[in-house]
């Protein structure tokens, strides 16, 4: 791989900011793709420019002066043959008025709008026209930059890479044969010198054939990728656990219910993975109030039966202490040793809670992160269960599996990650391509679907009183609020305010209130009084997204619901309907709705299905935000987009196993040239 410093045109400064977006090495330049394109192959005369279209004219100033009225800007006024055109720069240099002075000849390119003097351009791009400059024959690129990187700067750089024969293809032809899709070489200088013949709407919204050549590589390379981390863990060794003949048939007898259908085949799958002698990476997902729990405990159980101890590590402490509840309520009757670890514990529980865990009493380990902390040291930890896996980074994943790893053994732990945001099919095919997922796609007889109702916040006092006959008949409310304080940049309700004029509200109601900010033994204790039904009306903040399970629960208000996330809606809405009640939703919403804002409201009050919500939510969003702290260690796409090319991630996806049997050292090549800068961390 060549690296930027090898190649005498780039100086030390250059390749310092370089470095600043990531470029290191001479492939990282190439695919350094521009963000858009403007048209500077031809002139515009003045008279022929068009409101809201950008153009480039040519001609002389004739007027030039700094005015402060209304506000301070450099106004300068451009003349051709044809016409005048006003220039306004807000924020200027003395440079910049030197530059603007009467007589000088000037080539401006910029949006067209409509000024106090007729048409103007704000902030136009400027150069000085002499005896030599040419009209461009490309398309002029824009590229992401950063400060100190100028944009001339960087299209020099990026043609003296293009001159540098690092264009060869890394795969054979054959790859491509029935794709239809141009070269990598020709596809790169189109890309970099766009033709002025092409579209240049196809162009910025990256549809046009070289486009779709690089999304496939990447795609490609990404696929590649996952697979070589899938066959590099079925490559290590992890214990064997045989199937389960007495604890789960005990915990199944216990259970006050049947499992359904969908919990008892991912429950084989994952029983079936176990018994092999490589380590299961496997996500559980399921919608919310799907079962996942029980099915996890099952997979506990049979590593127990076994001989070894399991983890589970939940992302907050309401969510790690109703897990806590649920198994000893399952297990204790087995009598499986179930020891409880967080931050928040004293510290003569907390050296009770370490010694039994290294001892190995202590067969079932629940906690948060506090799990993988230096301190704690299982005797055999076989199975780590992570609840609400995108939450955690893979750092603390790795730390967590690292403790199941003897430093005197090959052995590596079993790991099964939960997630109650169902995961649209595209982000599984591609980032989750390591992975084997299994779907509980049920709910268990007897939920009815929560109604979500859309209600103006002018309503209020309406929602009031039906909180007021909710509880008054004997079922319980959540009263959602986005911030604890409040704050001068969002005037949104609070937590604190709300609390307080509930109190004032409702006199004969027992209101509680738990939020992020709150001790954890204060949190458990309101939710164990909201839990055991002492209080009526819980004022919360999203603190309560997961993991609470109160069955009394049959109506939820959420302010601001606007503002909110579609899987942070769908998830909080989960927390009611866990009953035989018929349960409600009310978002509350301000009238004035962004059209985004407008969509997301529409998409949760039309749905309950956890899938379809997702797949709204990465096309509103994008994979990023959904991904969440798996982004680190996770190449992130830069250029195929999962929705637009989802033909290409399909052929990618099915040619990457037969090119890495045929074709390993082509398949490193190209690896290279894709995933130089990712890091090696892809999936613990």
């Amino acid at each position: 791989m060549t690296q930027l410093s090898d190649i005498k045109a780039f100086s030390k400064p250059l390749i310092a900011n370089l470095a600043k977006l990531g470029i290191g090495n001479l492939q990282a330049l190439l695919l350094h793709l521009p963000l858009r394109y403007i048209d500077e192959t031809h002139i515009t005369a003045i008279r022929d420019l068009r409101m809201g279209e950008s153009a480039q004219v040519e001609g002389e100033i004739v007027h030039a002066e700094v005015s402060y009225k209304p506000r301070k800007a450099l106004i300068a006024r451009l003349e051709d043959a044809s016409g005048q055109l006003t220039l306004r720069f807000l924020h200027f240099y003395p440079s910049q008025i030197a530059a603007l002075k009467v007589g000088a000849k000037l080539r401006v390119y910029g949006e067209v709008r409509s000024g106090f003097f007729g048409y103007e351009m704000i902030h136009p791009t400027c150069k000085a026209v002499g005896e030599q400059t040419v009209v461009a024959e490309t398309l002029t690129p824009v590229y992401p930059t950063v400060a100190g990187l100028s944009q001339p700067s960087l299209r020099k750089s990026i043609r003296i890479a293009l001159a540098q024969d690092a264009l060869a293809e890394t795969l054979p032809a054959d790859v491509y044969a029935n794709l239809h899709l141009p070269s990598f070489a020709a596809s790169l200088q189109a890309l970099h010198n766009p033709s002025p013949e092409v579209n240049l709407q196809a162009l910025d919204n990256k549809a046009t054939a070289h486009w779709r050549r690089l999304a496939f590589d990447e795609l490609l390379a990404q696929q590649l990728s996952m697979r070589k981390h899938y066959a590099r863990r079925r490559s290590v060794s992890a214990p064997q656990f045989a199937p389960s003949k007495q604890l789960v048939s005990a915990l199944l007898k216990n259970l006050p219910f049947a499992l359904t259908g969908a919990q008892q085949k991912v429950a084989l799958e994952i029983e079936r993975d176990l018994t092999q002698p490589h380590p299961m990476q496997r996500l559980l997902q399921g919608d919310v109030g799907s079962g996942k729990t029980i099915v996890a405990c099952m997979a506990a159980l049979q590593s127990i039966e076994n001989g070894w101890q399991v983890a589970l590590m939940a992302p907050t402490e309401i969510l790690a202490e109703q897990h806590y509840r649920k198994m000893l309520g399952w297990l204790m009757p087995l009598n499986i040793q179930i020891a409880w670890l967080t931050g928040s514990q004293n510290k003569k529980d907390r050296e009770a809670a370490l010694e039994s865990i290294a001892n190995g009493e202590a067969q079932l380990v629940v906690g948060t992160h506090a799990l993988f902390q230096e301190a704690v040291q299982f005797k055999n930890l076989g199975l780590a269960i992570i609840d609400e896996q995108h939450r955690f980074g893979v750092h603390q994943r790795l730390a967590l599996r690292q403790k199941g790893q003897p430093k005197d053994s090959n052995q590596n732990l079993h790991q099964l990650m939960m997630s109650a945001t169902p995961i649209p099919r595209t982000l599984s095919m591609s980032y989750y391509a390591d992975l084997d997922v299994s779907v509980i796609d049920e709910l268990p007889p007897g939920r009815a679907p929560v109604v979500t109702k859309l209600v103006s916040d002018t309503r209020r006092d309406e929602i009031l009183q039906r909180v007021r006959e909710a509880c008054l008949q004997g079922n319980q409310a959540y009263w959602v609020c986005p911030l604890i304080e409040e704050s001068e940049a969002l005037q949104l309700a609070t937590a604190n305010d709300t609390y307080a004029l509930m109190q004032n509200e409702f006199p004969e109601l027992k209101v509680g209130l738990v939020h992020g900010r709150m001790k954890p033994v204060e949190k458990q204790a309101v939710m164990a009084e909201f839990s055991a039904g002492f209080l009526q009306l819980l004022v919360a903040t999203t603190v309560i997204e997961v993991g609470v399970d109160v069955p009394n629960a049959s109506l939820m208000v959420i302010e601001h619901a606007e503002r909110m996330g579609l899987s942070q809606l769908h998830q909080l809405r989960g927390r009611v309907g866990r009953g035989a009640t018929k349960s409600t939703c009310i978002l509350l919403y301000q009238n004035k709705l962004s059209e985004t804002a407008r969509t997301r409201l529409k998409v949760i009050f039309e749905s309950n299905d956890g899938f379809a919500i997702a797949q709204a939510d990465l096309q509103i969003r994008g994979p990023g935000e959904l991904l969440g702290a798996r982004q680190s260690g996770v190449p992130m796409l830069k250029i195929a987009d999962l929705e637009r090319d989802v033909d290409l991630l399909e052929t990618a996806k099915a040619m990457a196993d037969q090119l890495l049997k045929k074709h390993p050292v082509e398949v490193e090549r190209h690896l290279d040239r894709w995933m130089s800068s990712a890091g090696e961390l892809v999936k613990v």
